[in-house]
Formats: structure tokens, sequence, C-alpha cells
């Protein structure tokens, strides 16, 4: 009886000591599934951007680029006039114009959405914001040198310009279709609260570039994707097209390029929308174009 007692106990010990063994290497699976998973996220999962942002300035005039290779095939010019500085179908001589039609045979700017009348300064924008539409409506007037996919008026609005309902529906009334403004929120009130705001006086006809906010470390790209998302729903999703902030603050108010690692997951976070990032010329240049294709984004 004994010697039978002890052979149960010792059978039992074993069976625990395999059952123990077999939970252990489920959890080593699911761990091993999930981390998987994860990296095969953090490649990219087989995603491209829509097209990319240029800020134009006199140094980017002759803007080159291997964007299409991240699947670009679009081009928002921030703006064709800015301060003094004309881009365009300019008045007077100047040494800065860029070569427009050959730009608009490159394979990242087969659709070119042109930007406007400008200012550096925001809030001097603010206050001109009319007399910008106007001077953009003169603008294009005359023929351009290239075709062009639409219009981006470059005075960026956010709910806490109080005087934006009325003075945007007046210059937004000057200019062309199809037409495009950008959209940020500083104060993380919410992407529904945004789109109401939006939504109480935005012409029907007029789509939206909304900035997602992680370069200028405002928010998370999660809670980025959120704000998109109440946009989608709102407007709808032709009306809505993200701009992700390729680049990081430093020191005194100067920013540097994002790394493939901090970019990865603002582009993979907006899957299924049209991705432009800002911006090209200075931010998303060819040692970052080669990291984001190895990881996926083509």
């Amino acid at each position: 009886m004994c010697k039978v007692a002890f052979f149960k106990k010792l059978s039992w010990c074993y069976i625990g000591f395999i059952a123990c063994g077999a939970i252990a290497l489920v959890v080593l699976l699911v761990w091993g599934l999930a981390k998987e998973g994860a990296f095969l996220k953090l490649k990219g999962d087989n995603l491209s951007v829509k097209g990319i942002v240029w800020q134009l300035n006199d140094a980017t005039v002759g803007i080159n680029g291997d964007w299409d290779q991240i699947g670009a095939d679009s081009l928002l010019v921030q703006w064709s006039k800015v301060n003094d500085h004309c881009y365009i179908n300019c008045s007077s001589p100047t040494d800065f114009i860029p070569d427009w039609q050959h730009i608009s045979e490159q394979p990242w700017a087969k659709h070119i959405i042109l930007g406007l009348a400008g200012r550096f300064n925001e809030p001097e924008a603010r206050k001109q914001v009319v007399e910008l539409a106007k001077d953009s409506a003169k603008l294009i007037q005359r023929p351009l040198p290239m075709d062009v996919d639409g219009y981006y008026f470059p005075v960026e609005v956010d709910p806490s310009w109080q005087q934006a309902p009325e003075l945007m529906k007046q210059a937004l009334s000057e200019l062309p279709r199809p037409l495009w403004i950008s959209v940020y929120e500083g104060y993380n009130i919410g992407g529904q609260a945004t789109a109401d705001w939006l939504a109480n006086w935005l012409p029907e006809d007029v789509g939206i570039f909304f900035q997602d906010g992680v370069g200028v470390e405002v928010r998370s790209a999660p809670v980025a994707r959120q704000y998109v998302d109440a946009l989608v729903e709102k407007f709808g999703q032709d009306r809505v097209k993200v701009i992700v902030e390729a680049f990081r603050p430093i020191a005194d108010g100067e920013f540097r390029a994002a790394t493939p690692e901090e970019l990865l997951p603002q582009i993979t976070v907006m899957k299924g929308n049209d991705i432009y990032l800002f911006d090209g010329p200075h931010y998303v240049r060819r040692e970052l174009v080669d990291a984001l294709r190895k990881k996926g984004i083509h």
C-alpha cells in the first residue's frame, strides 16, 4: 500500500511538471507571436505615403528627391508667393523661380496642389487673410506653367482663432476650386470638438489637410489618429488628408528630421488615409527615404 501510494504521488508530480512546462511553452509562443506581430507592424505593413509637402523658399527652388520610392506621387506646395517672394507668374524678374514644368514631370509630382499667397508670420497672415485671398486670385489669373489638381490657401486655422469662421468664409469665397486648407489643434480639445468647430463654418467644397501634431509633440500618433477618424466621420474620406510631421524639436525653436523609428509609428497609425510628409526637401532626405523603404514603406 505504501509503495503504491508513493508511485501515485510521484506520477501526479510528474504530470504537474509536464503541465507547467506546457503552459510555459504556450506563454513563450504567444509572446513570440506578439513580438513578431509588433515587428511586422514596425516594418511598415506594406504602407506607402501619398505625397510630400514642399515649404517653398529660395533655398529649395531646385527641389529634387526620390519620394516616389516610398509611394509619393503628389506634391502639396505650401505657397507660390510669400511676403515679397514670388515663385510663379511673377510681375517682376527674380532669380528664384522653380522649373515648374520639370517638377511636374517628376514621379513624385504627378498630382500638384498649388499653394497660393501667404505670409511667414501667422498672426500677420490672419489679419490680412481676405487681402491674401484676393492676391491669390490675381496670382492665378494668368495661365500656369503646369497642370494642377487643385489649390491650397496657406492661412492655417485652429479653433483658438475666434475670427476664423467669419474671415475665412469671406476669404475662401474669393478662390477657385478644388480648394484645400490646413487645420491644426494645439490644446488637445479632441477630434470631435475640432470637427464640430470646422463644420460650423467650412464651405462644403473645401478640403482639409490635418496636421498630426506629433512632430511638435502636442500629441501621440494614436491620439492623432482619433482626430483624423473624427474628421473623416464628419466630412468624409475624400475631404480629409493627413500631414504627418516628419520632424522633431531641438533647442531654440529649431527642428531636426525625425528618425525612421520616430516616423514609422506616425505613418503606420494613419493607414487608410492620404498621408503627406512635411516637408520633403527639408526633412525627408534620401537617407530617411532609404531607411523607410527598408522598413516596408513603398
